[in-house]
């Protein structure tokens, strides 16, 4: 069971940095032979990014909702992201292929993301009794 973080706490981060949303929204509940791949086809790239730091990973974290899931990510910059995005050596491509080759623009699950590139100090974090990880940087109380 994760812990919980009693109290106040604010998060830094030294320079820029990147926060990636990206998520699913299943539009045919019944094809579950298209959505489920698509939900399952996270889990492998979050390992893979997780055990190489170097990539640019700094942390991600898996939100559920209704006929759907996104997943907030944090990057060290866009290069280290848009790398990751287009590396033939990656588990993401291959994904998208499958993507592409199984859905296309059929209309079952519907894919998005959105990037937003912070500068250094542009940002506020506070988490309140949290429970789990605190943001990916160093915590502190405030």
């Amino acid at each position: 069971m994760p812990t919980l973080h009693a109290g106040r706490y604010t998060t830094t981060i030294q320079g820029p940095f990147v926060v990636f949303l990206i998520g699913f929204r299943i539009n045919r509940m019944l094809a579950v032979g298209k959505w489920l791949p698509v939900a399952k086809a996270m889990g492998p790239m979050l390992k893979e990014l997780k055990s190489n730091p170097p990539l640019g990973l700094l942390a991600a974290h898996t939100s559920l909702y209704w006929r759907g899931a996104m997943v907030t990510q944090y990057w060290r910059s866009f290069d280290h992201l848009v790398n990751y995005a287009q590396s033939r050596d990656a588990v993401h491509l291959p994904a998208w292929k499958a993507f592409n080759q199984s859905v296309g623009s059929d209309g079952t699950v519907g894919i998005w993301h959105e990037t937003y590139q912070v500068a250094a100090g542009q940002y506020e974090c506070v988490y309140a009794n949290f429970k789990g990880g605190i943001f990916p940087l160093t915590s502190h109380t405030v």
